[in-house]
């Protein structure tokens, strides 16, 4: 979450479904992170318009931990818009998700 917070220092990152889309309409998106409780309409709708705008979507977190992690409200879906941040978020989330399936 750290690393999120600090995209959205840097100005680089999209959040809520509108802004998110736009991004993605854009190809603008390196990375779309879903909260683990957004719907499945939700997931279902940003995994497949990031599926065709080649860009990865992983699950990571709640709601509320997105949006504190932004200094907003709850979101259920923020996009990263760097490629070097995106990366290390997703190798972040990897290792994490190895750790909680030991």
């Amino acid at each position: 979450m750290g690393l999120i917070g600090l995209a959205e220092k840097a100005g680089k990152t999209a959040s809520g479904d509108f802004s998110v889309e736009q991004v993605l309409k854009a190809r603008k998106a390196k990375l779309v992170i879903l909260a683990q409780d957004a719907s499945e309409n939700t997931k279902h709708k940003f995994t497949e318009r990031g599926e065709a705008a080649g860009c990865p979507v992983i699950c990571l977190g709640n709601k509320e931990g997105l949006g504190k992690a932004i200094g907003k409200a709850k979101r259920a879906c923020v996009a990263i818009l760097d490629e070097g941040l995106a990366k290390a978020i997703r190798q972040s989330a990897e290792r994490l998700n190895a750790v909680q399936g030991e």
